[in-house]
């Protein structure tokens, strides 16, 4: 289990601590598990689809390189 540690952006009340952690692993879950009940089954715009194939061609780019 992965905790981080997350700065508050408001002041603490009295008596609670000044950092928090957080399990990233349980966020990641929750957060799939909204994702996939409500956007995945949208269709993808084409914005979205020009943005992925230059994500994969400088990810191309970077592998070439190294």
């Amino acid at each position: 289990m992965k905790l981080s540690v997350v700065e508050p952006d408001a002041l603490p009340c009295a008596g609670q601590p000044l950092k928090q952690a957080i399990d990233t692993r349980q966020l990641g879950l929750s957060l799939r598990t909204v994702y996939e009940g409500s956007v995945d089954t949208q269709p993808i715009t084409d914005t979205h689809v020009e943005l992925l194939l230059r994500l994969r061609q400088k990810e191309r780019e970077l592998r070439r390189a190294s």
